[in-house]
């Protein structure tokens, strides 16, 4: 597979291209993203489907500018695909070969299956979560993927979506009924299976909600991949949202680009949201696109990453850490601390995962500054997790390495970010046990070091003096009043 691929996805509403880049066989990285509002189906539900002149000019347009930006960047190759109102045109084949005279861009026309198996990949292998059912809300269509252990299950496509319904209800002031016996009549398509707590939210509609809710409650975390939306609470905000005036949605803090769109878009999740029974709504920041390029990386591994393998932590590690030794040395001594002083602690075993990730990671902002490093480190963990971990794992990593040399403070911006993340205590016991493996690898870890807890006294027993890493133990901030005492002893 080329090491820079470019992916181009035309929806009825918006035309966006992603550019990834490859640092290994399966880590991999965004390297560009761009959107174009070419809004290809406009004027084209009142027609039979037609696309219009307008349009197609404006989609052209943004293509032939894809291709350069692509080009520029060295991309080898480009893969694009067109779903609902270029599959449902009768004038499609028109476009297309338009596209590939114009823009020297072939065009792949994908059914409503296959987009909804694109999505599906993506949230198969991205989300923290391996079971729910995706919602793909588009212009002219939506696209549910039932997802179980991490695989597929099934498949359905509809035809709804959001320039659809603005056209032939919203714009022609419709009453809301209409517009609601529309989505029930062709959601009979769903199996009475599909039913489940937590669904992923793709698509341009739902991103826009989530981030309103993100702004609304003040949550601390600029990231909208992996933002747990809990329907119970916020399910009255989306009916809000359709049941309002376009012009009032900015009150709503609706932007400027999805006042025309939005409200339809609303309508659609609310009454899935309704019929799948969900509590949770997994905000993706991935879908089609994604799914295209792992389709082609993963197509010679059944569409799945090997079992463990997280395709952030490899990019990471390809990227910016440029002393692997010594982030597996820090890895491995925090395990072993953290298992010696288990009597002291009182930790859940669960937590070893973050402290490990975080100890071999706690150097990376080193890439960038030495000093500060540990400050640099957080910033580039919280915000290069991307795939794969929750809002929770990627807060208590990213705490442990900022406050791996000093203790967590109480009123942290991002310690509680929900209900279920540890106390502070544990926190500040985490990276404590991070602070001393660090310490601990400061020169080369000698051969058989090893660590025996017993009556208030660590006991670290090693064949090389550690005069400086004994200093660096002592600078440690120990978690709030806990009183230990460290006793070295050189082996033979």
């Amino acid at each position: 597979m080329a090491k820079i691929t470019t992916v181009i996805d035309i929806g009825s509403n918006s035309a966006r291209m992603a550019i990834f880049q490859k640092t290994s066989r399966f880590g991999f990285y965004l390297l560009c993203e761009m959107k174009s509002k070419v809004r290809i189906s406009e004027g084209s539900y009142q027609f039979g489907g037609v696309l219009q002149d307008v349009a197609m000019s404006r989609a052209l347009k943004a293509l032939n500018d894809f291709k350069q930006i692509s080009q520029k960047y060295g991309s080898k190759k480009l893969l694009c695909v067109a779903t609902s109102a270029i599959r449902d045109a009768p004038n499609a084949k028109d476009f297309i070969a338009l596209v590939k005279r114009n823009c020297g861009i072939q065009i792949k026309v994908i059914d409503g299956q296959k987009e909804a198996f694109y999505g599906g990949i993506a949230c198969a292998n991205l989300s923290h979560k391996k079971d729910g059912i995706t919602i793909d809300i588009g212009g002219g269509s939506t696209e549910c993927a039932f997802i179980k252990d991490g695989k597929i299950v099934d498949l359905v496509s509809l035809n709804i979506g959001t320039i659809r319904l603005k056209e032939l209800f919203f714009d022609k002031k419709e009453d809301l009924r209409a517009a609601k016996e529309f989505i029930k009549k062709e959601i009979e398509k769903i199996p009475q299976t599909y039913r489940h707590s937590n669904v992923f939210g793709i698509g341009g509609t739902i991103r826009a909600i989530s981030k309103m809710i993100m702004r609304n409650s003040r949550y601390p975390i600029d990231v909208l991949h992996g933002y747990e939306v809990d329907v119970k609470n916020h399910q009255g905000f989306i009916e809000k949202i359709y049941m309002t005036k376009e012009d009032k949605l900015a009150s709503l803090g609706v932007t400027e680009d999805r006042k025309d769109n939005i409200r339809s878009g609303a309508l659609i999740l609310s009454v899935l949201l309704e019929i799948f029974g969900t509590q949770t709504i997994t905000t993706s920041g991935v879908g089609v696109r994604e799914g295209v390029f792992l389709s082609d990386l993963l197509r010679n591994q059944k569409y799945a990453f090997p079992k463990g393998l997280n395709p952030s932590l490899c990019s990471l590690n390809d990227r910016f850490l440029t002393h692997k030794k010594h982030a597996q040395n820090v890895k491995r001594e925090c395990l072993k601390i953290f298992d010696a002083l288990k009597q002291c602690h009182q930790i859940d075993e669960k937590y070893t995962w973050h402290l490990g990730i975080a100890g071999e990671l706690s150097s990376v902002g080193r890439r960038l500054s030495f000093y500060d490093s540990h400050e640099h480190s957080a910033y580039f963990l919280l915000h290069s997790l991307d795939y794969g971990f929750s809002h929770q794992d990627k807060a208590i990593i990213c705490l442990l390495a900022q406050f791996s040399n000093k203790k967590i403070p109480k009123d942290n911006s991002i310690a509680h970010i929900s209900d279920i993340m540890p106390p502070i205590l544990t926190l500040q016991w985490l990276s404590f046990i991070l602070g001393m493996a660090e310490a601990m690898c400061v020169v080369d870890v000698p051969k058989g070091l090893c660590y025996a807890y017993e009556a208030g006294v660590l006991k670290i027993k090693s064949t090389s003096e550690l005069y400086l890493s004994k200093e660096a133990v002592m600078r440690l901030v120990k978690p709030l009043d806990f009183e230990i005492k460290f006793f070295w002893e050189k082996a033979s």
